[in-house]
């Protein structure tokens, strides 16, 4: 049943909806089954369910491809809810809000003469599409042809099904003026530059596309190309052979190895073997059939970005060409990932589940601090301007706390060096990498918001966490006690902006006031996407400090409760206009509580410190039942490059990372009867809940390796060498459990 079931998805006879029918009735029997690339693609614009697109790729492989029903270089390529495809695109795009680079278009042709982007869409039907990780299939009528798509790490295959034609063939839409497109025997080769920014002057893409079928004319038509058959009987496939190289066009043919020689179906069963492989480190059982859709839709999701960027030579050896200096340099490198978003949830799972790939993104992470000045805070590929902090500290940290790094000591303090020499200076030219206001923060302790420099208090709160993660780097560099000691200084600024009469975190001039009028829920401003009540909870490394300042767990606990119960009332003068994320709080019912936004999503687990642990599990478990789905709406805003996904991974094993360096994670509500985490090391985390049910969301007891644990965290220690989580659920909460303060961890 299994390869039969996995022939007819490669070889397109099971359409979406027959795998729909099939799914409610038969056991489907591996991880990337379960997967819908289709969720979070009913999004536009205005609204958010995820603004996501149906990607066709390995796990961070080096290019997807994706349908298109939206004109060339519009952020928005696939929008689920349109009825016409324009095209399929090679694509390295993050978010529609950095938009795409290095994309180029191919679209078959019943006719050659439709090759203009006016001319060449057709309409489609999501009854006739199927959408798989490793497979994507679809009916264009307009052109009485069936296009299928099968993807390798660097290269693609296309298989298309022609109809009876004298006139059919394909296009190649290059997206640039400076484009350059030929043709020898059968092969199309080209180069484009389109992009948004983060490339140097010298940025090209070189691909190659090799068609199984010669063709009969070729004409270039500004940047697009159009190839012809002599004709095509009906049912004729042809197949393309595609790949690129950020490199150079003979590493194009190189990378095009990855796919010559191979059928298409060979192809797409081993991308389907990739896949399960990587999917099945975690396996779950004693879930409804749309649990288990929804949680590996949201693995898939959480093992695409960051993107490899690097290609490996003829000799094998790994090379990457540096969107920060042009050059091309040895090694690993990773791209398209914006650490504001991810730093909270995803490269703690990708450290967790996947640590050989944490190494090699700590690798990359050492690479730019070779070839440039500053870390990246949204890299797409290189520096891009968009949102605050200093995030990248905090993924550094967590990975060289969790002994992930094989660097050497000169790799370590260079890339040490560089996060150090972000925290006293600004890119040039990007503002967002470095620190925007450091000399404020470094001397009075905030960022004043009286300055000219926006969203003041978010970049504080953010500064500061990112100092205690630099500070447990030094400590674990051995770096001089000063040191040690400036970065522990600075990890307290948060304190600089907490307001005592609303205990709320709130705007501070220059001259130590704070900014009047106030609302607590005029969203930008001084914060960053979000409201005072979305922000306040920002002190990820010193949550007791947080009680403290709130006057104790009792206020600290009331605060908590209010989030959820005050109407999600906005005040959106600062833009202007109503942005999405407020629509996706408001439309959620969850009072301003936010999760379509990531500054609110750890406060759920926050609850542990209130020591009322069973107000995290029903929150937990509410926003897993009612956010997240497997259908085209999956989302309740962004999905952001698997941050939001990997916030249901985490919950649904029933922990989260709240302070993510500091190897911490906080319990909550486990979703499934079992799960098993198969750790790298052979080792597994085993989460057993067996009275688990929809009524079921509260923890009555737990034992950890067999005996009893009360406390409301576990420890990175207690889960790498393997453990056994036994829980038991129950219909009532244990108003018992985990309410004293050494159910806490230790005060950093």
């Amino acid at each position: 049943m299994k390869h039969i079931f996995a022939s007819l998805i490669c070889t397109g006879l099971l359409s979406l909806s027959a795998f729909n029918a099939t799914a409610a009735t038969d056991t489907i029997l591996t991880p990337a089954d379960y997967v819908s690339t289709l969720c979070g693609s009913l999004s536009d614009h205005s609204f958010s369910t995820g603004n996501t697109y149906p990607a066709i790729a390995l796990p961070w492989g080096m290019n997807t491809w994706t349908p298109m029903t939206s004109k060339t270089g519009d952020g928005w390529a696939y929008k689920y809810q349109e009825h016409f495809i324009t095209g399929f695109k090679q694509t390295h795009q993050p978010s529609p809000w950095i938009n795409d680079y290095a994309q180029f278009i191919i679209m078959p042709l019943r006719d050659i003469a439709m090759h203009p982007e006016n001319k060449r869409a057709s309409a489609f039907s999501h009854k006739a599409e199927t959408a798989k990780p490793y497979y994507y299939s679809v009916y264009l009528p307009d052109h009485d042809l069936t296009v299928e798509i099968t993807p390798t790490e660097r290269a693609a295959v296309i298989r298309i099904t022609y109809p009876e034609s004298t006139t059919s063939g394909f296009v190649v839409d290059a997206f640039s003026a400076n484009a350059t497109l030929s043709s020898k025997d059968g092969v199309i080769t080209g180069t484009t530059d389109n992009n948004h920014g983060g490339v140097p002057q010298n940025f090209t893409n070189y691909f190659i596309v090799k068609s199984s079928k010669a063709f009969s004319s070729f004409k270039t038509v500004g940047d697009e190309a159009v190839a012809g058959f002599k004709s095509t009987a009906r049912g004729e496939q042809v197949t393309l052979y595609v790949a690129s190289s950020f490199i150079s066009a003979s590493q194009a043919e190189i990378n095009l190895r990855e796919v010559e020689g191979l059928s298409f179906d060979e192809v797409c069963s081993a991308a389907k073997d990739r896949w399960n492989e990587v999917l099945g480190r975690i396996e779950i059982e004693g879930g409804t059939l749309e649990q288990m859709k929804t949680f590996y839709s949201c693995l898939y999701r959480a093992t695409m970005f960051p993107r490899k960027f690097h290609e490996i030579d003829e000799n094998g050896h790994i090379l990457h060409y540096s969107p920060y200096d042009g050059k091309v340099h040895k090694g690993t490198m990773y791209t398209d990932n914006g650490y504001w978003d991810v730093f909270r949830a995803l490269f703690p799972l990708v450290n967790l589940v996947y640590p050989e790939m944490g190494t090699e993104m700590l690798e990359s992470f050492a690479h730019v601090a070779e070839e440039n000045e500053f870390l990246p805070e949204w890299a797409s590929p290189g520096h891009r301007q968009c949102m605050i902090g200093n995030n990248s500290a905090s993924i550094v940290a967590d990975g060289i706390l969790k002994g992930l790094s094989n660097l050497s000591p000169e790799e370590t303090q260079t890339l040490y060096n560089t996060i150090l020499y972000g925290t006293e200076h600004v890119h040039p030219t990007v503002k967002s990498s470095g620190r925007l206001g450091h000399e404020f923060y470094n001397s009075i302790g905030y960022v004043p918001c009286d300055t000219g420099i926006k969203e003041s208090v978010a970049r504080t709160l953010e500064y500061s966490y990112n100092d205690w993660c630099i500070m447990k780097m030094a400590e674990k560099l051995g770096r001089p006690e000063k040191e040690v000691l400036t970065f522990a200084e600075r990890a307290q600024n948060y304190r600089n902006v907490f307001d005592k009469e609303t205990s709320l975190m709130r705007g501070r001039l220059k001259d130590g006031s704070f900014e009047t009028p106030f609302s607590p829920y005029k969203w930008g401003g001084v914060f960053t996407e979000g409201n005072a009540w979305h922000y306040t909870w920002s002190v990820f490394h010193d949550v007791e400090g947080l009680v403290d300042l709130m006057g104790g767990r009792g206020n600290f606990t009331k605060m908590l409760d209010s989030l959820f119960v005050v109407p999600p009332i906005y005040d959106d003068s600062y833009y202007g206009s109503r942005i999405h994320e407020i629509t996706e709080m408001q439309v959620a019912a969850m009072g301003n509580y936010a999760h379509g936004n990531q500054p609110a999503q750890h406060v759920i687990y926050l609850y542990d410190y209130a020591l009322q642990p069973w107000k995290a599990q029903e929150w937990a478990r509410r926003v897993m039942d009612q956010l997240y789905s497997s259908t085209p709406d999956a989302y309740c805003g962004d999905e952001d490059n698997g941050q939001t996904s990997a916030w249901y991974i985490f919950s649904a094993l029933g922990f989260y990372p709240v302070c993510p360096a500091s190897g911490n994670y906080m319990l909550g509500s486990p979703l499934f009867k079992h799960a098993t985490v198969h750790l790298r090391n052979g080792k597994d985390i085993v989460i057993d809940a067996p009275d688990n049910s929809a009524g079921t969301p509260y923890v009555q007891s737990m034992k950890l390796n067999g005996r009893n644990y009360t406390r409301n965290f576990v420890t990175y220690e207690d889960l790498i060498g393997g453990a056994r989580i036994s829980v038991r659920m129950s219909d009532k909460p244990n108003t018992g459990r985990g309410v004293t303060p050494d159910s806490l961890p230790a005060r950093d």
